[in-house]
């Protein structure tokens, strides 16, 4: 009888092995970017003083899509947005905004809860605003907005499929936030340049997979850049560097690991063969980017062969504690302020208790249904699923405090409970260690 229990004992965790293998990805088989990286070894270009905001990942949902039935808390409860409260954010952000005296502002992403045309067109509606008051807007698509199979309207227990948009269509919708005023367009891609001020351009890069979508199926949410996408930027950014021109990118993925660990988790959130990527941005000194689909409040920075690049990731403005950035550059050095919406919303309620609870619970969840997936008990499930709860809610706010980090009693765990946990340790230990520098109030020298 002992030795069946250790003979299924180590089947089980074989099996585990080769279902973690295939999560990781090994063994893809797309081929490489071949990237034209700069080799020249000039002073980088100094960045102009400018004044501007970032949001990102703010999923528009009009209530008319649905609001109630089992279809419609099936969605919700699969994720952290705060789709019914989408709106009322995106107003409140942009009335602050309008009152920053910022010159214009990015948006890296995920505009839409899934590209349905009535959101795009709300959304197009509340971003005249910003423009009418002289405020510029750029934006770009997210694995969310173009092309999106899971376009839905949501009745009692079923769901019913809506008019999504082409990537025409995007360009034509968002022609007066950054399309109709780009310097240059890709053919390849929904990626632009823009100048939002006099001697920097704006390097925007769609990274989705848009165009590999297919009606009935599920969105691409990873991000990759394509040969064409590759070389036309190679020659946007080697005009720039002839000119002295200074660059900063957007775009949806990141393009630095985030935590520790986060490319074997999530490499869907950071773009394919990231560390290439950004070497190829370093080389043509472009020093600051932003990006988006992770939900997080995050800045990290890579180093090149005495280059450097910050992925200035911004977290999700229908995900608590909901962020405005504010950055400011003067004298070649970038002052970078966060506000938090969720706790002046509707102030003297509880809705900010609740958002950061929603956040919580719906982590732990997912992390529940994964747990369920290597038969590990429900009694250990509550304690291991928790303490992910803890640890993405700390990442999604930025400037995670260990001090605050509850520890977990292993004591009251099974054995099987307790290998599970190693072997998800660095998830945990990860997301609870900032990696330099600060997140959401920092000062950087450019």
């Amino acid at each position: 009888m002992k030795n069946n229990k250790i003979i299924t004992l180590l089947l089980l965790i074989l099996c585990m092995a080769v279902f973690i293998t295939a999560l990781t990805g090994c063994g893809s088989k797309e081929s490489a970017i071949n990237y034209d990286f700069n080799t020249k070894s000039e002073p980088a270009p100094v960045y102009p003083d400018t004044f501007f905001s970032v949001i990102s990942d703010i999923h528009v949902y009009s209530a008319e899509l649905g609001s109630s039935g089992a279809a419609f808390e099936s969605v919700m409860m699969s994720d952290r947005k705060l789709l019914l409260d989408s709106i009322d954010l995106l107003d409140f952000a942009i009335n602050e905004i309008l009152t920053s005296q910022i010159e214009f502002v990015i948006i890296s992403g995920d505009l839409t809860k899934d590209g349905e045309l009535i959101n795009h067109m709300i959304l197009q509606e509340k971003l005249k605003r910003l423009t009418n008051a002289n405020i510029a807007v750029y934006v770009i698509p997210g694995n969310h907005d173009v092309n999106c199979p899971k376009a839905e309207r949501y009745i009692d227990d079923r769901t019913e499929i809506v008019q999504s948009i082409t990537e025409e269509e995007f360009a034509q919708i968002y022609g007066d936030f950054g399309y109709n005023s780009a310097i240059y367009r890709d053919t390849h891609s929904l990626s632009y340049v823009a100048e939002p001020v006099q001697g920097l351009w704006l390097l925007a890069i769609d990274s989705t997979r848009h165009r590999e979508n297919e009606p009935g199926g599920y969105p691409h949410v990873d991000g990759r850049i394509t040969q064409g996408t590759a070389d036309w930027m190679a020659e946007v950014l080697r005009e720039a560097d002839n000119k002295g021109i200074a660059v900063m990118a957007m775009m949806h993925h990141g393009f630095i690991e985030h935590w520790k660990g986060q490319e074997k988790l999530h490499s869907k959130y950071i773009v394919k063969d990231f560390a290439n990527f950004s070497k190829f941005l370093t080389s043509w000194n472009v020093r600051i980017g932003f990006s988006g689909h992770y939900h997080a409040q995050d800045i990290t920075r890579a180093d090149f062969n005495g280059n450097f690049i910050y992925d200035i990731q911004t977290g999700s403005l229908v995900t608590a504690p909901c962020p405005i950035r504010y950055i400011n550059i003067k004298n070649n050095i970038m002052d970078i302020k966060t506000a938090f919406i969720i706790d002046r919303l509707h102030p003297g309620t509880d809705f900010a208790d609740n958002a950061h609870a929603f956040v919580k619970q719906t982590v732990i969840l997912e992390a529940a249904n994964v747990l369920r997936r290597y038969r590990v008990s429900e009694k250990d499930i509550i304690i291991i699923a928790d303490a992910v709860g803890d640890a993405f809610a700390a990442h999604y706010a930025g400037d995670e405090n260990p001090a605050l980090r509850k520890p977990i009693d292993k004591s009251k765990l099974s054995l099987w409970g307790r290998f599970i946990l190693s072997q998800q340790q660095y998830a945990i230990d990860g997301l609870w260690e900032d990696l330099y520098p600060a997140d959401n109030d920092v000062t950087i020298q450019l």
